[in-house]
């Protein structure tokens, strides 16, 4: 099956091989594998059981067609999310346009720390800020006993997505339009258990190591940081977590593995009584924890 025509009768067996051998060309085997995968589920709705049982089902021309058109734009390293529309966040199947970035797992991560600190706590007061999707903030509502979840975005093309996200699970998020380095008057003081953040911190310089699927369409706006001012996140959220966070509350942040000591730093210079880096799964410091 060739980009520009279909096969005319073809199975669920052949058109997963045509796929996979189609993405190879751009993505390694394994990785190409696990996207065909994907897209058939997508497109046919079914599931990998469903699949696995079904490979001599013949595949409709339309649905050729479409998996076709998907093809091409992964072929064009648009992320399998964004094609989809769909990214899957520690239980949630989440809404992603490109006025989002795809939430990633030491995202997931963070909020797994964060759960697993609060498991046995009632009536939490909860802020995300750049929240993006809205993955974080949903999906600490969906796992905690919360009184009152906040998600703050500067973008309002983002805060749509979230919006949209928190509606399909009924969760009556408080979604604040603003920029950060505004005066937050929504929220009083020193009445937050918990505040989470994943800010922008990739530095302007190490888009040369990016991958093209995120460079090209992942907005820059939720990702990069001048090279002069790496923690210029961290720097401000720290002053407003510490004024808007109850005595012992806590304050989680997703960093860049270079700033790790440098975070803890700042969040102590800012007045937490204390602060420590977290690693990820892979061994790189990829969180930063601290206590009002």
């Amino acid at each position: 099956m060739k980009s520009t025509q279909t096969i005319a009768v073809a199975t669920v067996q052949q058109i997963a091989q045509t796929l996979k051998q189609q993405l190879t060309t751009i993505y390694p085997e394994s990785e190409a594998g696990a996207m065909a995968q994907q897209v058939l589920e997508h497109v046919l709705e079914q599931n990998r059981v469903q699949l696995s049982l079904n490979q001599l089902q013949e595949v409709t021309i339309d649905q050729q067609n479409k998996l076709q058109t998907i093809v091409k734009r992964l072929l064009q390293h648009e992320p399998l999310q964004y094609v989809l529309g769909v990214a899957h966040f520690y239980g949630l199947e989440l809404q992603v346009n490109q006025n989002v970035l795809i939430p990633r797992p030491e995202t997931e991560e963070l909020v797994d720390l964060v759960i697993k600190e609060h498991r046995n706590q009632q009536n939490l007061r909860v802020l995300d800020i750049c929240t993006g999707s809205g993955c974080i903030p949903i999906a600490l509502a969906e796992n905690l006993k919360t009184e009152a979840v906040y998600g703050l975005e500067v973008s309002g093309d983002a805060l749509e997505v979230a919006k949209a996200n928190a509606a399909n699970y009924n969760q009556p998020i408080n979604w604040l339009h603003q920029d950060i380095f505004d005066d937050v008057q929504t929220i009083a003081p020193a009445s937050l258990d918990i505040i989470t953040s994943n800010p922008p911190y990739v530095l302007e310089k190490e888009q040369q190591l990016m991958r093209a699927n995120v460079l090209d369409y992942e907005p820059h706006l939720a990702l990069f940081v001048p090279d002069t001012d790496p923690l210029k996140f961290y720097k401000h959220i720290a002053v407003v977590g510490y004024s808007l966070l109850k005595p012992g509350g806590k304050l989680y942040f997703e960093i860049n593995e270079r700033y790790g000591q440098e975070t803890c730093d700042v969040l102590l210079q800012a007045g937490f009584a204390e602060a420590k880096i977290v690693q990820d799964l892979f061994g790189k410091d990829r969180m930063v924890r601290a206590v009002r």
